[in-house]
């Protein structure tokens, strides 16, 4: 009992300057460069790392929820250096945040003209006809309708934690989502835009033990381990980062996507044009974290078996839905493979990357 009374008085004597730590994290530290811009939209550029870098690059297309430095939270935990350590030159979307004047956004505005849009960018920049998407959560459901609509301009196509699939999953967000409880039109006609702070207490529900108690428990308990804290730090800089989502295309995504399950069924209509699933015939990779309570497995898989592409792939994880980002395991063990996947797919038969003649 005395030295559990030492040990913590030893850790308050700490507390002030591992405060100091928490506030003074840095995250995003990977040099990059916006080479292109459209509304809130900064397009990234971040240079290869290897001395032959690869011809195809790769497009990263994030949520509309948060803020991408997730994929880049420290130089040991950065999907987006696993890439460029492997050869890749990457495009990541960096969505900003929408004004109200943006509320009026549709699903079709962030497919048709931005992500299509940047896909041009990046294809002009590089000379590539069709290059590497890889998309994570929203972002892969957006990638995967894009690709559909635009199937000559993507190479091959990896989803990472990506909702594809809502028929009585049992995710929790499939059931919070239901068209039984839950009208989004409610939300966006009171608020234009959706809020952060919604969108965060939602997802702080899911786990209230954890949120509210048990990761700041863990922080007291390694107080004295200055690594630790300050991880610690940029994990909670993230999650408190959000950013809200454009009313209207939250509105059409959680109708049609989840509640309809429209883009599974391949019965969505985006601006009046068919998303016809059965262009996916490039080589598709998903990502999947085995403890995902936001997106279960099983809102993942069986996408895969109802597209005819006949280069598929399942990479489940044991690991959640941030976990997969940011996680060590994940990163001496997931990514490489990742990164390999999309190498291998990246080089013709002549073994050059396909570029515009």
């Amino acid at each position: 009992m005395l030295t559990q009374g030492t040990d913590a008085a030893e850790k308050m004597r700490l507390l002030p300057d591992r405060l100091e730590d928490l506030a003074s994290v840095e995250v995003g530290q990977t040099p990059s460069e916006v080479i292109y811009s459209e509304n809130k939209l900064n397009l990234l550029h971040y240079k290869s790392l290897a001395d032959d870098p690869h011809n195809t690059p790769l497009l990263v297309v994030y949520a509309l929820i948060n803020r991408p430095y997730i994929l880049d939270l420290q130089p040991n935990k950065s999907v987006v250096r696993r890439f460029l350590e492997d050869g890749f030159d990457i495009y990541l979307i960096d969505w900003g945040e929408p004004s109200q004047l943006d509320a009026s956004l549709t699903l079709g505005d962030y497919v048709n003209r931005y992500i299509d849009n940047c896909v041009d960018v990046v294809r002009e920049r590089t000379g590539t006809d069709a290059i590497n998407i890889l998309g994570y959560c929203m972002g892969g459901t957006l990638s995967t309708i894009y690709t559909a609509l635009h199937p000559e301009k993507v190479r091959n196509l990896g989803l990472m934690a990506t909702g594809l699939c809502f028929d009585d999953t049992g995710g929790i967000l499939e059931q919070w989502g239901s068209e039984e409880y839950f009208d989004p039109g409610t939300i966006t006609e009171t608020y234009g835009n959706v809020p952060a702070e919604f969108l965060a207490t939602g997802f702080a529900q899911m786990n209230r033990v954890d949120t509210y108690l048990g990761k700041y428990t863990i922080l007291f308990d390694n107080l004295d381990d200055k690594t630790a804290v300050e991880n610690f730090g940029r994990m909670e800089r993230w999650v408190r980062d959000g950013v809200d989502v454009a009313g209207e295309a939250y509105r059409q995504f959680i109708e049609d996507i989840y509640q309809k399950n429209a883009l599974y069924q391949n019965e969505l209509v985006l601006d009046g044009t068919p998303v016809d699933i059965e262009n996916l015939t490039m080589p598709v990779l998903q990502i999947i974290g085995s403890f995902d309570h936001l997106i279960p497995p099983d809102a993942s898989k069986p996408f895969t078996e109802v597209i005819p592409s006949a280069d598929t792939d399942i990479y489940e994880f044991p690991t959640g839905h941030v976990g997969m980002a940011v996680s060590g395991k994940a990163h001496t063990e997931l990514w490489p493979r990742v990164a390999t996947w999309f190498r291998e797919r990246s080089i013709t038969q002549t073994g050059e990357s396909s570029t515009v003649d």
